[in-house]
């Protein structure tokens, strides 16, 4: 393990400063999942007005970024 180091608090959390790549990384890896299940048909669970919702291969939507 890796040797516990004091972050300044004048500077901004890594999760602020980086944010923009982190969701950008975040919305890339969701979309190539959602690529890989519909290619390989496996279905996918979604959360949709609070309920759990099986979609089929067919009915996911991905977006062309």
């Amino acid at each position: 393990m890796g040797v516990n180091k004091k972050v300044d608090q004048r500077e901004p959390d890594l999760f602020v400063r980086y944010a923009d790549e982190i969701n950008n990384a975040y919305r890339r890896a969701v979309r190539e999942a959602l690529l890989m299940h519909k290619r390989a048909g496996n279905p996918v669970a979604v959360e949709r007005d609070r309920k759990l919702v099986i979609l089929q291969p067919d009915e996911i939507e991905v977006s062309d970024e």
